[in-house]
């Protein structure tokens, strides 16, 4: 049978207490108002989750004075009129049952019991402590907004409503977690996202039972198409603008309280390639800037296994002079080209992690300094060759030009199979590699919408999305939204 809270105040004090017995920071107060006809109240919130000075001069200080309204209404009225009268927030709600009424105490509400009645107010009066509007540090921009997201739940959806001032800019709102009870909600656009894909996502976000959300991370991998894929099928973002821009377009972003970053879904490869500030330069400008992110991409997953498949294998591909200066270079070599490259990207990796682990001004400086020291004293020792050490610089460089670090990672693993394919194979070994890469990234999905769009199955929109791929267009041509919108809904410019 369902538990419903008491008309006797003090059963519902004591059911309350017991539930948070032991909580240091429960802070609760018992007042008597009323001239005539004495009525206790009880107020109870959790310390530092709320704002005490909304709480004391809206709530406590009302109620304490309140003397009259107490005294000349009946008792069917009371409860409005101490509601009406009391409180003078607008954002209160009333609810009958406990588990509710701890929920919003652990989210930062106050709990207002009343004696005689079976029903209690919840007060919103959240404001635990944050760091406001931050600025960018993942994604930065020359032109354009420096705000990002932060890890309160409403500033994250405030920042989004500032740029889309539409009312058919929708938030479903949940909460996921037995434990945590965090807020998760959809942003998107009525008549512009596609209601199937909107389904499935509430679908995805319904399934999930687990005690604890940590991170907008943990709900990417639990409500992702395939989690054995290294490649993301969800975008991660911080910038406000990116994610509104994305819904504008039909997508669906979620905002996850405690996380300062926002999952934009479907996400597909050519998303990933499209940074902020490419809307923010001119089109030609942004276009040579992609053109090279593409190629940057090639050569991050594929060079150190083109590298082995010539040297080792197939060396007369290579111009005689360059075989030469290669030869001679691998002379003192006591390793296999596969060891150097392995040996030497291991080291690039290590280089990496030490540099996002350590405090940050140190961590650049570990980056470069320990990255030219190791090449050169590898070099001089003896262990790796100098265009070794080149080739796995260029590998590196070119990955840290694609904008999103999760499509970095599945390129860093993706690197690793096409370098040992190619080192038992030679050139077999580096084009079976390749295909089986682009097989992989072909049979991928996100929610309905094919990986490889545009570039695969882009007809199906006129090739409308091709103008926001390799190339961009400038704005007065992008008549169109992208193929994630509504068929009905994909003018955007007229």
């Amino acid at each position: 049978m369902e538990t419903v809270l008491s008309t006797c105040i003090d059963e519902n004090i004591r059911m309350l207490e017991a539930e948070f017995e032991g909580a240091g920071d429960f802070v609760k107060r018992k007042i008597l108002i009323g001239e005539e006809r004495k009525l206790n109240i009880y107020i109870a919130y959790l310390d530092m989750l709320v704002n005490r000075e909304l709480l004391e001069n809206q709530v406590l200080s009302r109620l304490m004075i309140m003397m009259k309204p107490a005294d000349n209404c009946g008792f069917d009225d009371l409860f409005e009129a101490i509601v009406n009268n009391g409180i003078t927030t607008a954002d209160i709600s009333e609810k009958t049952k406990p588990e509710d009424l701890f929920t919003a105490v652990l989210s930062g509400d106050a709990v207002v019991f009343i004696d005689g009645f079976d029903r209690a107010v919840v007060v919103s009066a959240k404001g635990w402590p944050n760091r406001g509007v931050p600025e960018v540090e993942n994604e930065p921009v020359v032109f354009g907004p420096k705000e990002a997201f932060s890890e309160v739940f409403r500033i994250n959806s405030m920042l989004i409503r500032r740029r889309i001032r539409d009312t058919k800019l929708k938030l479903f709102q949940k909460k996921i977690g037995r434990r945590s009870k965090t807020d998760v909600a959809l942003m998107y656009i009525e008549g512009i996202v596609r209601q199937e894909i909107l389904n499935d996502a509430i679908g995805r976000l319904d399934g999930i039972d687990i005690d604890a959300i940590a991170d907008a991370s943990t709900i990417e991998q639990l409500i992702e198409d395939d989690p054995k894929s290294p490649f993301p099928q969800m975008q991660l973002t911080e910038r406000p603008d990116k994610a509104a821009s994305a819904i504008l377009e039909g997508r669906i972003a979620i905002i996850v309280d405690g996380s300062p970053f926002v999952i934009l879904i479907p996400a597909t490869v050519n998303t990933f390639y499209q940074a902020s500030d490419d809307y923010y330069s001119r089109p030609h400008i942004a276009t040579f800037i992609r053109i090279i992110r593409y190629v940057a991409g090639c050569i991050a997953i594929a060079l150190p296994g083109f590298y082995l498949a010539c040297a080792v294998f197939h060396p007369s591909m290579l111009p005689m002079l360059l075989i030469f200066k290669m030869a001679g270079a691998r002379q003192n070599v006591p390793f296999p080209a596969v060891v150097e490259i392995l040996m030497m990207e291991l080291a690039f990796e290590l280089l990496r992690e030490a540099g996002v682990r350590l405090p940050k001004p140190v961590g650049s400086s570990i980056g470069i300094i320990g990255g030219l020291i190791m090449g050169q004293a590898a070099v001089e020792a003896g262990l790796v060759s100098p265009i070794v050490v080149i080739v796995v610089a260029a590998t590196g460089i070119a990955g840290f030009t694609i904008p999103n670090y999760s499509l970095q990672a599945g390129f860093r693993l993706s690197k690793y199979v096409i370098t040992v394919m190619s080192a038992f194979l030679g050139f077999l070994g580096f084009w079976s590699g390749v295909i089986l890469v682009l097989i992989h990234l072909t049979s991928l999905k996100s929610y309905g919408i094919p990986y490889m769009f545009p570039f695969s199955s882009g007809d199906v929109n006129s090739y409308e999305d091709i103008k926001d791929s390799f190339i961009l267009k400038s704005p007065k041509k992008m008549i169109k939204r992208p193929f994630f919108a509504d068929k009905k809904n994909r003018v955007r410019q007229k």
